[in-house]
């Protein structure tokens, strides 16, 4: 099979995606000054922008998801705390050991159903007030759940789990990384989502295609405190209404076609789940993030992905037999059609040479 696109089907992340003409644009046209003196123009609009949108006071832009995540956990918390964390959410997994490293408390995981948790998993998991314990002190929610399959949380979980914390006085925090996902396959606005949080992260750079950033949003003290952290974290930044023009953009050309990436989501998966020796895990595919497993008699992981990069497909590899495909704005219908069909070929091949070493 000839290859037919200009540049690899990259399904690693949408975090790979590329600037479009037009943002380059507005970033180019981009009015700027020393954020670090709080005098960047473009980044004011971009804050309020995304406070308006989340329902919050005030937000706080960042570079990247990771430092708005910590420093809403280093808000929130005193050193010795403990926080509660789904167990293969991003904080816990996947920011380096970021609330331990510079916040100086601890996780403490709740595994959860491909990342969704009720109120009833949180029962006694509140510490005692005793000088022995870590004092528990925020929850934290993902939504979309990256390790979940892209798995959007239900809002009425998320109001349960929140009217609960805040009965017993704990903060709570969204990582809505992929929060604009969500909003864009249930039809729920961002900021119903937001209500129920303290604070929200979200993120430009994965699903709405710009190059960097995120913001931190909640309440006018909160984030003012935010803000100081960020200094701390190494997150101030001098002109960078340049890349805030890029996530303005993302905010208001980006958003409503997320569903294309969820229907190419789609379109991958209903072929991953005819191929033999592939699992889709989860079975199903809320958004843009596409999880699978290779049996383990067929192939590893590596190998499967090995094979489909030599035909110009990137996979993400997440385990011996673990599998990602990420849809997102620099991927088309042809070039899913074609991710899928390299795959059935990939399969066929390593099943025939296992047979054949078998036989």
């Amino acid at each position: 099979m000839s290859y037919p696109f200009s540049a690899p089907v990259d399904l690693r992340s949408d975090t790979v995606t590329k600037p479009t003409e037009g943002m380059r644009r507005a970033m180019a046209a981009a009015e700027v000054g020393d954020d670090v003196y709080d005098e960047d123009p473009t980044v004011h609009r971009l804050q309020e922008r995304v406070a308006e949108l989340l329902g919050k006071e005030a937000a706080l832009y960042v570079p990247s998801g990771t430092m708005s995540n910590q420093i809403a956990v280093r808000v929130h918390t005193q050193p010795g705390d403990e926080i509660l964390v789904e167990a293969s959410c991003h904080i816990y997994n996947y920011e380096a050991g970021g609330p331990a490293v510079l916040s100086h408390v601890m996780c403490r995981p709740i595994p959860g159903r491909y990342g969704v948790l009720d109120v009833d998993d949180f029962e006694g998991m509140i510490r005692p007030t005793n000088e022995h314990y870590a004092q528990t002190r925020l929850v934290c929610l993902e939504n979309t759940h990256n390790r979940g399959g892209g798995r959007i949380f239900p809002l009425a979980n998320i109001e349960r789990i929140c009217a609960w914390a805040h009965e017993h006085g704990l903060r709570t925090h969204l990582d809505g990384a992929r929060l604009f996902n969500a909003v864009v396959a249930t039809g729920v606005a961002a900021c119903e989502y937001a209500r129920h949080f303290d604070t929200v992260s979200v993120c430009f750079s994965k699903g709405l295609g710009a190059p960097v950033g995120s913001a931190l949003a909640g309440p006018r003290e909160l984030i003012a405190r935010a803000r100081r952290i960020r200094k701390v974290f190494g997150g101030g930044m001098r002109q960078a209404g340049v890349i805030a023009a890029a996530a303005l953009y993302a905010l208001e050309h980006h958003i409503e076609r997320l569903h294309e990436d969820h229907e190419n989501a789609q379109r991958l998966a209903r072929v991953i789940d005819e191929i033999d020796g592939l699992v889709l895990d989860p079975p199903d595919v809320h958004t843009n993030i596409i999880w699978f497993e290779v049996h383990p008699t067929v192939a590893t992981a590596a190998e499967v992905a090995e094979r489909a990069r030599q035909r110009h497909v990137l996979l993400g590899v997440g385990g011996p037999q673990t599998l990602r495909a990420c849809t997102h704005l620099d991927v088309t219908r042809e070039m899913i059609d074609y991710a899928g069909q390299v795959l059935r070929e990939v399969m066929a091949e390593l099943a025939a040479t296992r047979a054949k070493v078998r036989g």
